[in-house]
């Protein structure tokens, strides 16, 4: 199996970008190198995971210093890659559903977790096609997606309902500022090459401001707007105040 030969799971063409899927298909079997492509995906995690934690612990009244803090609560993880959140939320007991359209991204995150001895619900499809089914979610993560959808506001509006009464939905994202092609495109892609050169691109980068409305228009509320920042002395990245470049944005839909 090679990832040239990826597929893709059929999706709708106004949220789903096909090009996008590709990119990222030719790279699923080295989505747990560590100093490979993804470098900087796995140096994010323990940022990300500790967001996405604290966040469902306050939202569903856990504490988050229990390791199985998020036992029983159900985990839709939108774009999961080869599952770097997945795998992490599963050991703290969710209840983790992982979807990407690309089959051989699923296969490699399938086979990573049976190598963890993780049950991880994968599966190669699309975030609406699974709305269609009329699942709904303690929790839906879109981490790293929204900067790769052509129609941000289409695109959660159709999301929108696998949020269960109570639910939240946590989003990561890239700011549109000359700060974020700086370092997100200059620096990452081109000097640095912590990624392949035209992974993202500038023009879809979703501004706090028009995600807040986009979710918003979706049905629900923001409660939450977080940065993140990168400290290259420590080589590490933190929560901050600075938006600039990288940051958070929880939503809610209230209880009946």
């Amino acid at each position: 199996m090679t990832a040239s030969q990826d597929t893709a799971a059929p999706a709708s063409p106004s949220t789903l970008d096909a090009g996008e899927v590709a990119q990222f298909a030719k790279l699923a079997e080295e989505w747990w190198d560590e100093t490979g492509p993804f470098r900087p995906l796995h140096r994010l995690n323990p940022t990300r995971l500790a967001y996405i934690r604290d966040r469902l612990c306050a939202q569903f009244d856990r504490d988050p210093k229990d390791p199985p803090c998020l036992e029983g609560l159900s985990v839709l993880d939108i774009g999961c890659g080869g599952g770097l959140i997945s795998e992490p939320l599963t050991r703290l007991g969710a209840s983790v559903t992982g979807i990407d359209p690309g089959l051989e991204t699923i296969a490699a995150a399938k086979a990573h977790a049976a190598g963890a001895g993780l049950e991880i619900g994968y599966e190669a499809t699309t975030a609406e096609a699974v709305a269609e089914q009329g699942r709904r979610f303690d929790a839906v993560l879109l981490l790293e997606v929204v900067e790769h959808v052509p129609d941000v506001p289409a695109f959660l509006a159709r999301l929108a309902p696998l949020v269960a009464d109570g639910g939240v939905m946590i989003l990561s994202t890239l700011n549109r500022t000359l700060k974020s092609y700086a370092l997100a495109i200059v620096g990452a892609e081109y000097v640095l090459r912590w990624v392949p050169a035209g992974t993202h691109q500038w023009d879809r980068f979703v501004t706090p401001e028009e995600l807040k409305a986009a979710v918003a228009g979706a049905g629900l509320q923001s409660t939450d707007l977080t940065g993140m920042t990168y400290d290259p002395l420590a080589d590490d990245w933190r929560l901050s105040h600075d938006t600039d470049v990288n940051y958070f944005m929880t939503a809610t839909r209230p209880a009946c």
